[in-house]
């Protein structure tokens, strides 16, 4: 495996990559990307719209937690986009290998395209007819609770949400084959899921697959009560907590 300090130097270059992809290239993966992590969202969906004891619902959960992690993979190993992964942009800066402005750019293009391909997910899969009955009201449930937190709650589960979404890409990149990757992302996604943090992509899917469904969530509601406070926590998580550690625990000094 790569060492920490190995990793840092991936992620400056991937950071540099990312930063200087054509706009239309942040587009198509973006949309990509936001569409892997919502088929992620649906399997969570539909293994935890079963079950009556409190024993079903728990393994329930375990398994969709378990499964959730494909969308991850599918982004770092096929190829995607994601905003939230995209926040160790920050190491580059660190670095000075990219502008803020590069930075920037590349946040807001694939977070719009994220929010596209997410919409467009759950707007195929309301009209699928797979959600019907207790998986239906499973998804109207989740988009209604998700639009219902404090400000405050859904800042502080997306940091640790995002901690452990970037220290899962920052993981992988220590592995040099791929069945090493897929293990390394699949542990701290499963552990997010399962702790019940707040992902800003994943609800990119949740919520508006509710919406579609009937639930009683506005799209202020979705915009400004859930994606905006649960942004913000992802951003301070993955943006600035794990990189300025790492960053100033690893980088080689001139």
């Amino acid at each position: 495996m790569n060492t920490p300090a190995e990793i840092l130097k991936i992620w400056i270059g991937n950071g540099v990559k990312k930063a200087s992809l054509p706009v239309y290239k942040m587009i198509l993966l973006g949309i990509f990307a936001g569409m892997y992590i919502g088929l992620g969202a649906h399997a969570f969906l539909l293994t935890t719209s079963a079950g009556d004891t409190a024993f079903e619902v728990m393994t329930a959960k375990l398994l969709g937690a378990s499964l959730f992690p494909v969308g991850l993979m599918l982004v770092v190993l096929c190829g995607g986009e994601l905003f939230t992964g995209n926040n160790l942009l920050t190491l580059a800066l660190f670095d000075r290998k990219i502008s803020i402005g590069g930075m920037l750019k590349n946040w807001f293009v694939v977070y719009l395209a994220n929010l596209a391909g997410s919409v467009c997910l759950a707007f195929l899969l309301a009209h699928s007819g797979i959600y019907a009955g207790a998986s239906a009201e499973r998804a109207i449930a989740v988009a209604v609770s998700k639009s219902s937190g404090s400000f405050t709650e859904l800042v502080i589960k997306g940091i640790f949400c995002n901690v452990l979404v970037v220290l899962a890409c920052w993981f992988q990149a220590g592995a040099r084959e791929m069945i090493g990757k897929i293990f390394a992302i699949w542990f701290p996604i499963m552990l997010f899921v399962f702790a019940g943090f707040e992902h800003s992509v994943a609800n990119m899917t949740y919520i508006p697959l509710g919406m579609f469904l009937g639930a009683d969530v506005s799209a202020g509601a979705f915009l400004i009560g859930n994606l905006l406070p649960v942004t913000i926590g992802n951003l301070i998580g993955g943006a600035l907590i794990v990189p300025i550690f790492y960053y100033y625990s690893y980088r080689e000094k001139a």
